[in-house]
């Protein structure tokens, strides 16, 4: 995909409003991928996946046992995340362009969506892209679905920051998430406004 074929929305976050109270959405941080009058694809990277690299390495067949114990500490602890409710047994690695593979689908000029064993095999051999982060798992939204959302006060945009999309450390990316559009989450209010 060029740079003609990309949505204003495509690399951009959704970061959560707070009258998001319940359901798999809250406080979460969205990495947009693809947005069209089709709908709307992105993956939370702000939430733990119960299953580690490894784990994933070892059921795939692609490791296991003493190979595993072999692997580089970078690869050992390779975030996976939850990346959304919509088809969570398969997995997607978002990684940075210098990896190229066959089905890799350029998402901005520094970040790229993989969705193949390829990658993983890569990651796994050390031939893999500098940074990565794997989700298990997207979001999706139909037709119009995703601009209603940001209308009626559900989320919060913002371009994204690569060091945020790699960063292991989920648990403070709300917050920074917040920061880059200078708020605290103190400061937002649940109640939509319109002039």
């Amino acid at each position: 995909m060029d740079k003609s074929e990309r949505s204003f929305m495509d690399g951009q976050f959704l970061i959560a409003m707070p009258g998001l109270q319940e359901g798999t959405f809250v406080r979460t941080v969205i990495y947009v991928c693809a947005h069209s009058p089709a709908g709307a694809m992105g993956f939370i990277i702000n939430r733990h996946q119960p299953v580690s690299f490894l784990d994933v390495l070892e059921h795939l067949d692609i490791l296991g046992g003493e190979d595993l114990t072999k692997l580089s500490s970078e690869v050992r602890q390779l975030p996976v995340l939850m990346g959304g409710p919509v088809e969570s047994g398969r997995g997607f690695v978002l990684h940075s362009d210098d990896y190229v593979g066959e089905s890799s689908i350029p998402v901005t000029d520094e970040v790229s969506l993989t969705a193949t064993l390829d990658i993983i095999r890569a990651i796994s051999k050390g031939n893999g892209p500098k940074r990565a982060t794997m989700m298990l798992g997207y979001a999706g939204w139909g037709p119009g679905q995703l601009e209603t959302e940001i209308a009626s006060n559900g989320w919060l945009t913002c371009p994204s920051a690569d060091e945020l999309i790699f960063d292991p450390s989920v648990d403070t990316k709300y917050e920074r998430a917040l920061a880059l559009l200078g708020i605290s989450p103190a400061a937002l209010s649940s109640e939509a406004g319109h002039a």
